[in-house]
C-alpha cells in the first residue's frame, strides 16, 4: 500500500483472542496504527496492557458485528481519530458443529450474523470513506471450508462459502475505486475457535451420542482431532500471511495459509467434486449404511 506504515490505520474485529490478536500485535510491531475491536471487556483490557507494555500504537475499542449501533459507534471513533481507515480485517467469527437436519434454527441464525452479516455490517460501515479516498484493502479472513465441506460443519461452511461469493462481489464493484478485497483461506490453525466449537456443540450432545448421525459425528470429531495432532500452522503465521497481503503491490485475491489449503485450492480446480467427496469421507470415516 501506498504510504508509510506508521500512518496506515488498520481496523482488526474479533482481535482480542486467537488470530486477530496474532494480527493485531504483529502489525502494531511493524508500526501499523491499530485499532483491535472486540466484545469482551476482559480480553480488550488484556490486550489493552500487553500493548502499553510493549510500547505498541494498539488500542482496543468495544464492537460487536452483530449489532448495527455497536459497528458504528466503532468505526465513528476510528475516523474521529484518525480520518481514515486504510485495512480492515474481517475476523470475528464462530464455528458450530452440528448436522444440518439437527441444528436449530436459531444456531443457522446466529452463524451466520457473526461469519457473515457481521461482514457485511463492518464493510458497509467503512467502504464510504475508502471508495473517497480511492484506496484502502479489507481483509477476509475464510478458511478451507469457503472451499470444501466437511460434515458436521455446514452451517460454518455455507457462512464463509457466502464470504467468498461477498470478496468476489467486492473485487469487481470496488475496482473502479482502487480498493482491494482479499481473502485469506487457513486450513486448522491452533486457536480457540474450536474450543469454541466444543462448547456450542454442548446443546446437541444427546444427539451426537445416540441420534441418527451418531457415527458421522464420531467420524467429524475424529477426523478434527487428526486435523488438530497435524496441525503446525499457529496464529502468529497466518498472520504473517495477512501482512503480505497488506504489502504486496499487486495482492493476489486469495492466500491459502496451510499446506492443506494450498492443496484444496489446487484441488477444487482440478478435481472432479466426486473425487474431492470421496477424499472427504475417507479422512472423516462416513460409510453408506447397510
Amino acid at each position: 500500500m501506498n504510504g508509510d506504515r506508521g500512518t496506515q490505520t488498520v481496523l482488526i474485529t474479533g482481535a482480542t483472542d486467537g488470530l486477530g490478536k496474532a494480527a493485531a500485535l504483529l502489525l502494531a510491531e511493524r508500526d501499523y496504527r491499530i485499532f483491535a475491536a472486540g466484545r469482551s471487556a476482559e480480553k480488550r483490557a488484556q490486550l489493552d496492557t500487553v500493548a502499553q507494555e510493549k510500547r505498541l500504537p494498539l488500542e482496543t475499542l468495544e464492537m460487536d458485528v452483530s449489532d448495527d449501533g455497536s459497528v458504528q459507534r466503532a468505526v465513528a471513533v476510528v475516523h474521529q481519530k484518525t480520518g481514515k481507515i486504510d485495512v480492515l480485517i474481517n475476523n470475528a467469527g464462530l464455528a458450530y458443529v452440528a448436522t444440518v437436519e439437527d441444528m436449530t434454527m436459531g444456531d443457522w441464525r446466529q452463524q451466520f450474523e457473526t461469519n457473515f452479516f457481521g461482514v457485511v455490517r463492518v464493510t458497509q460501515a467503512v467502504l464510504p470513506k475508502m471508495r473517497e479516498r480511492r484506496s484502502g484493502r479489507i481483509i477476509m479472513i475464510s478458511s478451507v471450508s469457503g472451499l470444501v465441506t466437511p460434515p458436521t460443519q455446514g452451517a460454518y461452511s455455507a457462512s464463509k462459502h457466502a464470504m467468498e461469493g461477498l470478496s468476489n462481489a467486492l473485487r469487481h464493484e470496488l475496482y473502479p475505486f482502487g480498493v482491494k478485497t482479499i481473502l485469506i483461506e487457513p486450513g486448522y490453525i491452533l486457536t480457540n475457535i474450536q474450543q469454541t466449537a466444543v462448547q456450542l456443540a454442548q446443546p446437541y450432545q444427546e444427539k451426537i451420542k445416540n441420534g441418527p448421525y451418531a457415527k458421522v459425528y464420531a467420524g467429524s470429531w475424529s477426523g478434527a482431532k487428526s486435523s488438530r495432532a497435524e496441525s503446525k500452522t499457529t496464529p502468529e503465521d497466518c498472520a504473517r500471511i495477512i501482512l503480505r497481503a497488506i504489502e504486496a503491490p499487486k495482492p493476489k485475491a486469495r492466500y491459502g495459509v496451510t499446506p492443506l489449503a494450498t492443496k484444496l485450492q489446487w484441488a477444487k480446480r482440478l478435481l472432479p467434486d466426486s473425487a474431492i467427496d470421496a477424499m472427504i469421507r475417507r479422512r472423516y470415516g462416513i460409510t453408506r449404511e447397510e
